[in-house]
């Protein structure tokens, strides 16, 4: 539990560039109440809470130069492919939140880039939160949720870092960061600078089937797309201890990133008689930036009892994302009907989001802990998608204006206590409205989406002995559809293909249940998950072809999913030199989707994930890690992803107390691809993307000022060191945390 340390001279935990404060659930219950089993291991550190599960990965080799995807990466059944695109025991629908807040930076299209471009430097821990308990919203997502936890320094005096980064292909990362402690006064701030990417290669195939006449037209697309980008973040807060049991703190932070790209493609398409009916040839140059911006305020006031905690934190996030998209095209064969030479695809999209919140925390005479809370949430996300032919007609049926305006009130209690020696439980309940307005510009047309609904959560840990625990939870989820869900004009991704959404979509609910088995394997720490979840009116693709050449994918409710699995962990020194990490999961998905010819069909899959991490102390001065993955075949609209494997290489060599050196060989055999296969009854597709192989990093990091062993700072200020201690302290760094990093 969080709470003030009675010392005049403590300050509040210096904090770090995030968007957000941190969560409602970050604060720590009782020990006793919630059997905490603790691991540590050189590069991670496990801590398995009665909710959720914290990997330490500030340690990583890698840490000082690759991203926060990198540093996703490296926590068990978690998955970023080259895209960014995350996912979390295969499940897509993942909310990233920010020290325990949603981020606008984190929304929609943005995540996967953002993700890439904030340094892993900035984060402590990751939080795996896979039944979220009910001081967790359902904004964003509504699923499983990774909350990054951001450095921050505790300790009084100054303290700096400074990381710079050359990698191949002209790559580079810079951030400058440093905190000041002193008295009553913390303050916190930091620079960075990044030019990074990915350039990609695809290819694709593509036969439709005629339902009637089975006549199969044949049609292919080989790309190419490079382009790396530039991204730049500053931030800075600063907090105060009014008093002995009040402290207040203030931060801003932003970031902006440019989304500049260049691409080659080659379309194809033959009738059933194998001659081409169109053959060109089209390229694209994308130019535009990504802007976001964030500022934050936060009371706290300890009441008289120890442990009690109340406070108010108000959040203000935007993203502001804009690309022109230029096509030309030029023809060896032209297809019947019109032909554009030349086209402009505008998109200007805005998110906004306000996030006040109030917490009463408050331990009881039983050792129990009772907690309540109140949350209000404003989103608005407009989309303005302009498409001009021949730089001179709009096409009306690719431009459109649209906009959702989304408000949530929401209350939550939750009750932890002790049941006796071996028990341990927490229940908790939230209710939240929902009010939804859609305004589809372009054609004057609104609407307006209401819900109420109430969400229940239970836990429970039993200790089998001082090294064994059984963990039990269940959690409820409410999945509301996301704004780019619910716009219902069509959005053109490429010749191929065009996307629609469905103002009329309603929320997802979801039920998740879970056991788990922690024990000691001699020196090793292990850890057994079954889980089971299913969804209920799911939101599901529809793919219908609009043309000959042309597949528009539409949403909408229908049928449920299942899915469950086994995951494991293993971890710890297996010599005094060497320890590994490793995970896997095996899993079984069942959806329904829908075919080109409109038929319902119930498709399953069962995959094994495996995560392998070895560290090898080489010398009191050199550390070697090793990072291997493999994914199986999983599921992907009316297809499957094909397996994929990975090896990434790090090492660090310590020059001086101050200063490493470190280098960092990213997807070493250069295996990283997405292969993704379809076979229906009428449609047949195999498409292919190859990413920017072996990537190499080699940087320097330096810290400087207030750097002590961690044996003298405990022994100077306690095992949580000074200001607020026991667990998160308060507010929450805008993204980028500690080591700078994109600013929202």
């Amino acid at each position: 539990m969080v709470h003030f340390t009675r010392k005049r001279s403590a300050t509040l935990v210096g904090l770090a560039l995030a968007a957000l404060q941190p969560a409602l659930a970050q604060e720590a219950a009782p020990k006793a109440a919630e059997n905490i089993k603790q691991v540590n291991v050189v590069g991670e550190r496990q801590v398995n809470r009665i909710d959720r599960q914290v990997y330490d990965v500030k340690n990583d080799v890698n840490a000082s130069n690759g991203s926060a995807a990198d540093a996703l990466n490296n926590v068990p059944s978690v998955s970023v492919d080259p895209d960014g695109t995350v996912s979390l025991r295969g499940n897509a629908n993942v909310q990233i939140l920010v020290d325990g807040k949603p981020s606008a930076m984190l929304q929609g299209d943005n995540k996967g880039p953002a993700l890439q471009a904030m340094p892993a430097e900035d984060i402590d821990s990751v939080e795996v939160i896979n039944n979220p308990g009910a001081e967790f919203g359902n904004e964003g997502g509504g699923g499983p949720i990774l909350n990054l936890v951001m450095k921050r320094n505790r300790k009084a005096g100054g303290f700096g870092v400074v990381n710079t980064n050359l990698g191949t292909a002209g790559r580079y990362n810079s951030a400058v960061n440093g905190a000041y402690n002193t008295g009553r006064w913390g303050m916190q701030g930091g620079v960075n600078v990044r030019h990074d990417g990915r350039n990609s290669t695809g290819e694709t195939e593509r036969d439709r089937i005629d339902p009637v006449t089975g006549a199969v037209q044949h049609s292919s697309q080989a790309s190419t797309s490079s382009g790396l980008n530039d991204s730049a973040g500053l931030r800075g807060q600063l907090t105060y201890n009014l008093t002995d049991v009040d402290a207040i703190e203030a931060s801003v932070g932003a970031m902006k990133r440019t989304n500049d790209q260049s691409g080659l493609d080659h379309y194809r398409v033959f009738d059933e008689d194998g001659n081409p009916t169109s053959d060109y040839t089209r390229t694209t140059q994308r130019t535009g930036d990504n802007t976001n911006t964030m500022w934050g305020a936060r009371w706290d006031h300890k009441g008289e009892k120890l442990g009690e905690l109340f406070k108010m934190d108000l959040r203000v996030s935007t993203s502001d994302n804009g690309n022109d998209m230029r096509y030309a095209n030029t023809y060896v064969v032209t297809p019947a009907g019109p032909a554009d030479a030349d086209s402009l695809q505008i998109v200007a999209n805005r998110s906004r989001i306000v996030d006040y919140s109030g917490d009463y925390e408050r331990p009881l005479d039983s050792g129990a802990t009772f907690k309540m809370g109140y949350r209000l949430f404003d989103n608005r996300s407009d989309f303005d998608n302009r498409y001009v032919d021949d730089d001179t007609v709009v096409n009306t049926r690719l431009t459109n204006a649209f906009s959702v305006h989304e408000r949530d009130a929401a209350l939550y209690s939750s009750y932890q206590w002790q049941v006796n020696p071996r028990w341990a439980a927490m229940v908790g309940l939230r209710t939240e409205y929902t009010h939804m307005d859609l305004d589809q510009v372009t054609t004057g047309t609104a609407a307006s989406n209401t819900y109420l609904n109430w969400i229940p959560s239970a836990f429970a840990t039993y200790k089998l002995t001082d090294t064994t625990n059984l963990r039990f939870a269940y959690a409820r989820r409410i999945r509301r559809p996301n704004a780019a869900d619910l716009n219902p004009f069509i959005v053109y991704k490429d010749e191929l293909n065009e996307s629609a959404g469905n103002p009329h979509l309603k929320p997802v609910l979801t039920d998740s249940f879970e056991i788990s088995y922690e024990t000691k394997a001699g020196k090793l720490d292990t850890a057994v998950r079954a889980y089971y979840r299913t969804d209920r009116d799911t939101i599901r693709s529809r793919q219908t072809a609009i043309s000959d050449t042309v597949i528009l994918t539409t949403l909408e409710n229908g049928g449920s999913n299942r899915s469950g699995g086994l995951e494991f962990t293993l971890s710890g020194k297996v010599t005094p030199n060497v320890t590994i990490n490793t995970s896997g999961n095996l899993a079984y998905l069942e959806q329904q989707q829908i075919d080109l010819n409109g038929a319902e069909t119930t498709r399953n899959a069962t995959s094994l994930s495996v995560r392998g991490r070895i560290n090898w102390q080489a010398t009191p001065d050199d550390q070697l890690q090793l990072q291997l993955n493999a994914r199986g075949r999983t599921l992907a609209g009316s297809g499957y992803n094909q397996p994929v494997s990975s090896a990434n290489l790090s090492w660090r060599r310590s020059l001086s107390r101050t200063l490493s050196l470190v280098m960092n060989v990213t997807d070493v055999f250069s295996s990283q691809k997405m292969e993704t296969i379809t076979n229906t009854a009428t449609l047949k597709e195999t498409s292919i993307r190859r990413f920017d192989g072996r990537i190499v990093y080699v940087g320097l990091s330096w810290r400087f000022g207030g750097v002590q062993s961690s044996v003298n700072r405990e022994r100077r200020d306690g095992p949580d060191g000074e200001g607020f201690h026991g667990g998160p302290p308060p507010g929450g760094p805008p993204p980028g945390g500690f080591g700078g990093g994109p600013g929202i």
